[in-house]
């Protein structure tokens, strides 16, 4: 078969062309360590890299928003915080409050003191969250979650929370509303709560009480009226269930006036409380069921107490009864607030497990993409080497075959 020179050297060329392109491809794969420079080099492969890149950058964002998220509950955690040693000063106060040596200008002073807690306190509950929102107004983020009032404060956020995605499966809440924070604290004993009536003028002094049987309790609104007869005088009371009209106990029984001794116990539909000192004739205490009322309320009602006169026995009745009942509410406001961090120290506890386990979500996509996508070095530079020599040895025989000519043998 005869061969033109000009086939000879189109042959050469292309053979050449096609071993320094084969060397060239997997110099560029030791340089990038890269076992696929193009989709075509493994169509397969490069799809299911695709999907590992796209899910690391999915869990990537997942991180970013849980940082967000602790950033976002650290700052409830620490306005808790506040509010939590707060309100343990404004027990602290109560306390002192009811020492019986203080003069009207000592109460007075500490009804001032407290009016700077009550500023404090509404300062925490408008807490801004640094991102031009604030923090305990639910989804109502632009809104100023508090306003003060005469009784306390109103609250214009809603009960919302605001959610973020932390996870594939997992959305949480970073923030919580303020009526959840500040006005979620039941009144008395967290059952019912006794008070006395505003119009008392003996010296009767009501507790707490307690829950004594819960198959009877009613969760009805009661009063006990005292009255004071006869000489020597004798002081007697009757128990009445506002919710149905009725005596206590009810018809056919006979309700008769009950025998008053100083801090005997009064029982009846399952509840028990006991009155102390000498309530005068007509005094009335009610024991109604426990409701919700708000810490801002809680401290107004406490402050208004400080600052009534307190000069006979009928009106130091009345402060010791009002400050018994802001140390109640105040005591329930507290567990209210400690509840809300409990909550908000598990969100951050889960973080920290979701964080864990996004890590080593990580580090599984990162091993299936160097599966996929590197370069087996040994492989590589073994291959490399023998492209060279294979280069070399064709570059060398096309020198040699391209040199043939019959005028060389021409004498």
């Amino acid at each position: 078969m005869r061969i033109s020179t000009h086939t000879i050297f189109d042959i050469g060329a292309s053979q050449l062309g096609t071993l320094q392109s084969q060397m060239a491809k997997t110099q560029m794969q030791l340089s990038t360590n890269r076992r696929m420079l193009t989709p075509a080099d493994d169509p397969i492969a490069s799809a299911r890299a695709l999907e590992v890149t796209q899910s690391q950058s999915i869990n990537t964002q997942f991180s970013t928003n849980r940082q967000n998220a602790r950033n976002s509950l650290s700052q409830v955690e620490l306005a808790l915080q506040s509010t939590t040693s707060l309100i343990q000063d404004v027990q602290t106060l109560t306390v002192n409050a009811g020492n019986g040596t203080l003069a009207p200008a000592d109460r007075a002073s500490l009804a001032t003191e407290l009016e700077g807690r009550l500023t404090d306190l509404l300062g925490i509950a408008n807490t801004a969250d640094g991102a031009g929102g604030f923090l305990f107004s639910g989804n109502k983020t632009t809104t100023q979650p508090f306003i003060q009032t005469a009784s306390g404060a109103q609250y214009q956020g809603d009960q919302g929370q605001r959610q973020l995605q932390v996870g594939s499966t997992r959305q949480m809440a970073i923030s919580d509303s303020g009526s959840a924070a500040f006005e979620n604290n039941v009144t008395g004993n967290g059952s019912f709560q006794t008070q006395a009536g505003a119009a008392n003028t003996g010296s009767g002094i009501v507790s707490s009480g307690s829950v004594t049987d819960t198959t009877q309790a009613t969760g009805h609104d009661y009063s006990v009226v005292f009255a004071v007869s006869g000489t020597p005088a004798v002081t007697t009371y009757t128990v009445t269930d506002n919710t149905t009209g009725q005596p206590v106990p009810p018809p056919p029984a006979v309700a008769t006036p009950q025998p008053y001794q100083d801090g005997q116990q009064i029982a009846f539909d399952g509840v028990a409380f006991d009155i102390k000192g000498a309530p005068a004739d007509g005094d009335t205490f009610t024991v109604q069921p426990s409701q919700k009322e708000s810490l801002f309320t809680t401290m107004t009602n406490l402050i208004t107490a400080l600052r009534a006169p307190a000069t006979d026995a009928a009106g130091q009745a009345q402060l010791t009864n009002a400050l018994n009942t802001a140390h109640d509410n105040l005591g329930s406001s507290l567990d209210n607030v400690l509840s809300v961090r409990a909550s908000v120290g598990s969100r951050l506890k889960e973080l920290d497990n979701l964080d864990s386990a996004g890590d080593d979500l990580n580090l599984q996509y990162a091993s299936t993409l160097s599966t996929l996508q590197d370069l087996d070095q040994v492989s590589a530079i073994s291959l490399f080497t023998q492209q060279q020599f294979t280069l070399q040895a064709a570059q060398k025989s096309f020198q040699v075959l391209s040199g043939l000519s019959l005028f060389n043998y021409l004498p």
